[in-house]
This record gives C-alpha cells, sequence and structure tokens, in this order.
C-alpha cells in the first residue's frame, strides 16, 4: 500500500483505515512510501497493490491547469506511484485503486483530470464537504460489470473526500460507476486480470459496510493467498486527511 509523502513532520503517514480494511480481508498490509528507487525487487514480494488516496497529481502531469484548489503536489509521490502503475499493467498484479490511486492509474495511461469538480459539474452533489471532510453520496454502478459482481450492490452510498475526478478516460479502461451528477467514480481495465479503481473511500466504512469491505475482501481472495484475518482489528474511522 502506497503512503503519502514525507510531511512536514519528516514522516510517512497513512491512515490506519487501509491498513485495518486489508487486514480484515486476511491480507498481510505492506506500507511503501514514496521515492524508492529499488522498485523491481519491491514488485517481486508483492501479490496486490493499493494505491490509496491523498493529495492532487501534479497537473503538469495530465496538461492540466494550476487551479488555485491544488493541494498537497509531491513531487516525490507523483513519480513512484506512477512507475508503479506502469508495473501493475505490465505484470497484471491485482490491484485496488482509491481515489487519487484511479487518477494516477487514469494520467499513467494518458487520461486527464479535472481540476476543481464544482467548476465542472456543480455542487448539486458535494463530494467534499468544507473545508475538507468526508461525505456521503449515492452511487451507481452499471450492472454486469466486475465491480458490481464485487460488491454485490449496484446502488449505495458511499464517502467521498475529493474535489477533483477522471475527465478524460485513458483508452484501456471502461467506466463502471458514476455520480448522480455524472462523475466518474469507477474504472475496470478488461485487459488486466483484476484491477479496480475507484473515486469514493471503501476504507472509511469497510468496518461497518459490507458492500465497501467485499472490495478489500476480493482483492486478497485474487491473490490466491487470502489467511485467517487478524483477530484485534481496529473497527474505527481515524479522521485523517484523504
Amino acid at each position: 500500500m502506497t503512503t503519502y509523502g514525507r510531511g512536514s513532520h519528516n514522516r510517512y503517514i497513512l491512515p490506519a483505515a487501509y491498513v485495518d480494511a486489508v487486514r480484515r480481508a486476511g491480507g498481510i498490509p505492506l506500507l511503501l512510501p514514496p521515492g524508492e528507487e529499488r522498485l523491481e525487487a519491491v514488485v517481486r514480494l508483492l501479490k496486490a497493490v493499493v494505491l490509496t488516496g491523498g493529495g492532487d497529481l501534479d497537473p503538469d502531469l495530465y496538461g492540466g491547469n494550476r487551479h488555485e484548489t491544488i493541494y498537497m503536489v509531491e513531487p516525490e509521490r507523483d513519480r513512484s506511484e506512477i512507475e508503479l502503475a506502469r508495473r501493475v499493467f505490465d505484470l497484471g498484479l491485482p490491484t485496488l485503486a482509491i481515489c487519487r490511486g484511479a487518477q494516477v492509474l487514469n494520467v499513467c495511461e494518458g487520461g486527464t483530470l479535472i481540476e476543481h469538480l464544482p467548476d465542472a459539474v456543480g455542487e448539486t452533489v458535494v463530494h467534499r464537504a468544507p473545508p475538507r471532510e468526508p461525505i456521503a453520496h449515492p452511487v451507481s454502478v452499471e450492472r454486469g460489470s466486475r465491480l458490481a459482481g464485487i460488491l454485490g450492490a449496484t446502488d449505495f452510498s458511499c464517502l467521498s473526500w475529493h474535489h477533483q475526478a477522471i475527465r478524460r478516460v485513458a483508452p484501456r479502461f471502461e467506466v463502471v460507476a458514476r455520480a448522480p451528477d455524472g462523475t466518474i467514480e469507477g474504472l475496470e481495465m478488461p485487459s488486466h486480470p483484476w484491477l479496480i479503481a475507484v473515486q469514493w473511500h471503501p476504507e472509511l466504512t469497510a468496518a461497518e459496510d459490507p458492500v465497501q469491505q467485499r472490495l478489500f475482501d476480493a482483492l486478497v481472495e485474487a491473490t490466491g493467498d487470502r489467511r485467517t484475518p487478524a483477530p484485534d482489528v481496529q473497527r474505527r474511522r481515524p479522521p485523517d486527511p484523504a
């Protein structure tokens, strides 16, 4: 699981909800901070990848505009995760991409992003509460899609925590979920053995919502190495930034 970049206190961090969700699924989470130059050696140890949420990608990576709301741009993390994404595509590693992670995959394959959602789709659906807090909204998933099969649902409420989203979809992806305002909320890559990208944050409610936990369960199952979940996994949602 990728972590945030080096923070102001010289620390790499990741909200514990990601770790808890993987452990509940029976997986063993390993945290991968940005900046690792020996990715080939690291990837050989992995059976799956979670590209996590966080700050915005540098708009130069997709020919975007430098909107005033763009924040937490971390060039080192951008470079590391794009390189990791390329290996995910090449090796067919089971991959779950969440929020920023979905955007990384799309940009890596030549897609673009909406720099600030309210400018493009208005505010009939709020995707992030002010100043930067998660908020619930509905999502509809395409029937017959891999994502719908995993979740066991096509219409549900989820927690969202983003002000950007996918604008132009990269060629190898298919859109399989949207919010009521048309915002792209889910992508699949038919040519990949197991790759799911969602714009919402399933880890935030997975402890209480079986629909969201199924994403992590299915990811671990895809590795063929699911173990008994740890008995003491925390089941609370921490108030960390997206």
